[in-house]
């Protein structure tokens, strides 16, 4: 099959001064790569460059990012725009902070699909985003599209930008540390939402986390990153449980198990 996404030898400046470098991978549709290493070892900054949401201060500098074999890093802003989006969207670790705290999530959403939809009816927009809200068990939709973000919980706050990014059915969804600030059981809710996602619409997906548990449970394939250089790379099981490299091994023996104590007959946390 033909990658949706092929990134080949990207490496990635901030001031002039390296995060990434000659970073390599593919995606096919469907499919879901996970990227884990520890915090700022430069994941962030892979799925930000291929957004194109660098800043002034990030570039790319080397290698090439091919989507559906176009060279986006090459395409004109203009185009850019057109694509990011409708094509590809993204969901941010902290969706309340994305959103503008001053005006309702139903508003906020409406503008969103007008950037692209541009004849799109406001009662047209908010049927939609109830519809997919309410696929993905968000039976109470009405009053979330009419409510501020400050008044949503952190976990609902997240299930609406996973909706606001899945809306226009792009291709390939970046996630950023989507559940990281969620507490677990939120945590498994957002996941599972994202799996019902690429059922549906056969969404690729990258998601970014330090979080191995969520990256075993989610990726069909892993990119671990250290200082900012690819160490290990190929399929979740081969990278999660067969791998050779030093760096990965030591990521999997932090991941907490819980054992019972023996003679408290209670568990407890353990790195195992």
């Amino acid at each position: 099959m033909e990658p949706l996404l092929r990134v080949e030898h990207m490496t990635v400046c901030y001031n002039g001064k390296p995060a990434v470098e000659d970073i390599s991978f593919e995606l096919v549709q469907g499919q879901t790569l996970g990227i884990v290493g520890e915090s700022g070892s430069g994941k962030s900054t892979i799925v930000k460059a291929i957004m194109g949401s660098l800043g002034n201060s990030g570039e790319v500098t080397g290698g090439d990012i091919y989507y559906k074999g176009q060279n986006i890093i090459d395409v004109r802003p203009k185009e850019q725009r057109k694509l990011y989006g409708s094509e590809i969207a993204m969901i941010f670790q902290d969706c309340r902070s994305a959103f503008c705290p001053i005006r309702k999530i139903g508003a906020q959403i409406y503008e969103s699909l007008t950037e692209h939809e541009k004849k799109l009816k406001k009662r047209e927009a908010y049927a939609r985003a109830g519809a997919l809200m309410k696929k993905i068990g968000m039976v109470d939709y009405e009053r979330v599209l009419n409510s501020y973000p400050f008044e949503l919980s952190g976990g609902m706050n997240q299930r609406v930008g996973i909706c606001t990014a899945m809306l226009l059915n792009p291709s390939l969804l970046l996630a950023d540390e989507p559940t990281s600030a969620l507490d677990v059981t939120v945590q498994k809710q957002v996941l599972e939402e994202m799996k019902l996602m690429r059922r549906e619409f056969q969404t690729a997906m990258i998601l970014v986390s330090h979080n191995i548990g969520v990256i075993g449970a989610m990726a069909d394939k892993v990119l671990v990153i250290k200082n900012g250089k690819a160490v290990d790379y190929g399929s979740s099981d081969e990278v999660l449980h067969h791998s050779d490299n030093a760096y990965t091994k030591c990521l999997m023996e932090s991941v907490p198990h819980l054992r019972r104590e023996p003679d408290l007959g209670q568990w407890r946390e353990w790195n195992v």
